[in-house]
């Protein structure tokens, strides 16, 4: 059995991350952050006596029993079942490669997550959005192409930004996505997003005098750099406020929009799991609340004898 510090390992585990799994670099700082949170606790516990390194044997289900109750003193019960996920991939990790025999994780159950129902916006407030978007800008044009691309196809933020001129396909409609540890998807886009990304690019090459790089980025910011999520989610809560929707939504909850109005529109859950980039369709099944809110209301408006 390895005689390997637990600080050592941690650093072994998060290189397999990034180099083997080929998470994404935020990925990969959540679990290094949350493996750190564990290890600040075992070096200020009984776990690390006479001041000796910590090691992965040492570890039992009593100490992360001890920890978990730490955890349930500060945090919400989406980041404790976030950590121990972190904690148990780490061990399972630890077990693959030899180092220890038994996950401690094994005996440790972590919290129910509260299921919170997605954020998401009406047909008519997504129309009233898009429709309140002024064109005539490299901005604007940009804002209103990202929105639509964004409803349109129920993408990723995280995958929005990382589009390049490449990916998109604007005879066939359809673009290449590059979701979570690399997997590729192909997916429809409907014409008005696309047509919105060619005004974009057009008033972009006009204003800035910018030639299309097929191997660029789609969506600059204003130094003509690649647009960053969190710049996105600054945007769309602007333009949100701007045609009068007080409403916190976030990028992501234009992806909830999307699911949501295609369950409406009778898409079936694997048919959605596709467009999604879902590994599980349990991930998938969260959207048909929506669907089954609508189906509510229209029974106790159809129904003579409900």
């Amino acid at each position: 059995m390895n005689s390997r510090s637990l600080k050592a390992l941690i650093s072994s585990y998060i290189k397999s991350l990034s180099l083997e799994k080929e998470y994404s670099e935020n990925t990969v700082r959540a679990y290094q952050q949350d493996l750190r949170d564990f290890l600040d606790f075992l070096i200020e516990t009984e776990a690390s006596k006479d001041h000796k390194p910590v090691l992965a044997k040492d570890i039992s289900p009593q100490i992360l029993r001890v920890y978990l109750g730490v955890l349930h003193k500060k945090n919400k019960k989406t980041s404790i079942a976030r950590k121990i996920a972190s904690i148990r991939s780490f061990f399972k990790f630890l077990v693959q490669r030899g180092h220890i025999h038994n996950n401690p994780c094994d005996m440790i159950t972590g919290p129910k997550k509260d299921r919170n129902l997605p954020a998401y916006l009406t047909i008519d407030d997504i129309f009233r959005l898009l429709d309140s978007i002024e064109a005539d800008t490299v901005l604007g044009a940009r804002n209103l192409a990202m929105f639509e691309l964004l409803y349109s196809t129920g993408i990723r933020v995280s995958e929005l930004v990382g589009l390049n001129l490449f990916d998109i396909d604007f005879k066939q409609e359809m673009i290449l996505i590059r979701g979570k540890a690399g997997k590729e998807r192909l997916l429809p886009a409907g014409s008005k997003a696309l047509k919105a990304v060619n005004i974009y690019r057009r008033q972009l090459q006009k204003e800035k005098s910018i030639g299309f790089d097929k191997n660029g980025p789609v969506f600059l910011n204003k130094n003509l750099a690649r647009l960053t999520a969190r710049s996105v989610g600054r945007i769309l809560e602007q333009n949100l406020k701007k045609c009068g929707l007080y409403v916190k939504v976030s990028p992501h909850g234009l992806r909830h929009t999307f699911a949501s109005h295609m369950l409406d529109a009778g898409v079936d859950l694997r048919t959605l799991q596709e467009f999604l980039g879902h590994e599980s369709l349990s991930t998938t099944q969260k959207y048909t609340h929506v669907s089954i809110d609508k189906l509510m209301e229209t029974y106790d408006q159809a129904h003579p004898r409900k």
